[in-house]
């Protein structure tokens, strides 16, 4: 055989025995998880190893239902990944850690850690179930710019969503949330459309750290703010983790969890100045507007017309979640 030739073949033979590659490389086909063995892998995790390094092209993991216990990382490396499985209800990825745990803390508590940008998922469910005694304990952990979550169930107690990174936009649609005390927190700019937000205790829903610079927190639009009525009866909207935490909540129902302050300053005064806590058009037994705190605003008709996708999510990138 000429030496070129059998170069090509041994070339090919390698390649083909690297794991998962004739399957990512096959036309750009989905890529299938089942615990069964009925699909390339039967790991998230594997799955994922498997995408090609900074693709631009979104990579299809398609997720047989399953209870995926496993600690899912996706590295920065890991652009353009979109995650779909058939039925949030039974399709879960889960796991345990939490604060306190060996050398785990608040950072390192995820279930699922999302580094890489541009990600996608829907239908899946993310769980941390370390329970309410185990203190923080973070269900999905998100890094990455321009990531979008469909039709997902987050579930957890303490801090169970983790919008960590400045700068960075994620975009929730669709999707139910829960925990006991800030449940949802971090620096990021998020959008919550027509979620479903759940309270398990009384605490505070959320604890934003947005940069000083930045012009938009959390947005939480045409949600539902529910309760598990024989815990949680006084629930705050949210209490500012860092100074200039930014949330606001338009056309959103209140149940009769919400307190009638509305917000809280973390025992700290001094944060009434800085923060930014704004309403409009609350509804339901929990938008008792007129005995809102002194330091948080009612936005006006014009004010509110401002809090579009377009707006709150643009930059010096661009970006529409409605994108593939």
């Amino acid at each position: 055989m000429p030496r070129i030739l059998l170069s090509l073949v041994l070339s090919l033979l390698l390649l083909l025995t690297l794991p998962g590659y004739a399957q990512v490389a096959a036309a750009g086909a989905p890529i299938l998880v089942a615990q069964d063995g009925s699909g390339q892998f039967k790991t998230l995790q594997e799955a994922v190893n498997a995408v090609p390094n900074q693709s631009q092209q979104q990579v299809i993991i398609r997720v047989k239902p399953g209870v995926y216990k496993e600690k899912l990382v996706v590295p920065a490396l890991k652009t353009h990944i979109s995650l779909l499985g058939d039925n949030a209800a039974t399709t879960i990825i889960t796991f345990d850690d939490h604060t306190g745990k060996g050398d785990i803390n608040t950072y390192t508590s995820h279930s699922v850690l999302i580094q890489g940008n541009d990600f996608r998922a829907e239908n899946i469910t993310f769980q941390n179930t370390a329970g309410r005694g185990a203190g923080q304990a973070v269900a999905l952990h998100v890094e990455a710019d321009r990531c979008v979550f469909r039709n997902c169930r987050i579930l957890g107690d303490q801090d169970t969503l983790f919008l960590a990174s400045n700068h960075t936009r994620q975009y929730f649609h669709d999707c139910y949330i829960e925990g006991t005390t800030d449940f949802i927190f971090g620096a990021a700019t998020a959008v919550f459309d027509r979620c479903n937000i759940y309270s398990k205790k009384n605490s505070h829903i959320t604890a934003a750290s947005t940069p000083q610079e930045q012009a938009y927190g959390f947005v939480f639009l045409n949600c539902r703010l529910l309760a598990d009525t024989s815990q949680a009866n006084n629930v705050s909207l949210g209490r500012p983790w860092r100074p200039y935490a930014k949330v606001a909540y338009l056309n959103t129902y209140m149940g009769s969890h919400i307190r009638p302050a509305g917000w809280d300053n973390w025992k700290k005064p001094e944060n009434e100045k800085t923060a930014s806590y704004v309403e409009y058009r609350s509804s339901g037994p929990g938008a008792t507007v007129g005995q809102r705190v002194s330091w948080s605003r009612q936005l006006t008709a014009k004010e509110a017309k401002q809090y579009t996708i377009k707006h709150i999510f643009a930059s010096q990138q661009p970006w529409s979640p409605e994108k593939k």
